[in-house]
């Protein structure tokens, strides 16, 4: 069932300690950043404002002592996609409190094969998200709570074969 990103947005509102996300595209360039991520790919330089609102919600989340999280799936050699959200996004949303890591699947299988992106609100509200050919958001829906324990051990099992992105961007960063 499909429901309007206000859905979506209620979850962020609502949540009381945790919001967790499973990434595993190589390309969202149409999907959100669209200015920013030109500008990375032209070589400017990253405005001074980049994901402001991002950042601003993520640190009343966070200063509410509540926690912001994801694991991204991903190989190298990194798409040029993929160094602009790492070295722009992960990196500057870090200054806010987010927290982030990394399940490099290059040299080994990956432990969620056919597990799309989807946000993960207290283990109980899950959100899968839909995204066409082209890398464009479709939309999310919002699952029943009995499926939130499914979600949650995809959470656990991406968390249990991942590494810091600090760690991860220290070893491999391009």
């Amino acid at each position: 069932m499909a429901v309007l990103a206000k859905d979506l947005g209620a979850l962020f509102d609502e949540f009381a300690t945790e919001a967790f996300r499973l990434e595993t595209l190589d390309d969202y360039s149409k999907s959100g950043s669209v200015d920013a991520y030109r500008l990375f790919c032209e070589g400017r330089e990253k405005p001074v404002d980049y994901n402001a609102d991002w950042l601003d919600e993520v640190k009343a989340h966070v200063d509410a002592g509540r926690r912001v999280y994801r694991v991204h799936i991903l190989t190298r050699p990194l798409t040029p996609y993929l160094r602009f959200e790492l070295g722009w996004g992960y990196v500057t949303n870090a200054t806010a409190g987010e927290e982030f890591f990394i399940l490099d699947v290059t040299d080994r299988g990956n432990p969620l094969p056919n597990v799309g992106d989807f946000w993960l609100f207290d283990s109980t509200a899950a959100a899968p998200l839909h995204y066409g050919e082209e890398g464009d958001f479709i939309g999310s829906e919002v699952l029943s709570g009995e499926r939130g324990p499914e979600y949650a051990a995809y959470r656990d099992k991406a968390l249990a074969h991942a590494v810091p992105f600090v760690d991860w961007w220290a070893k491999y960063r391009e």
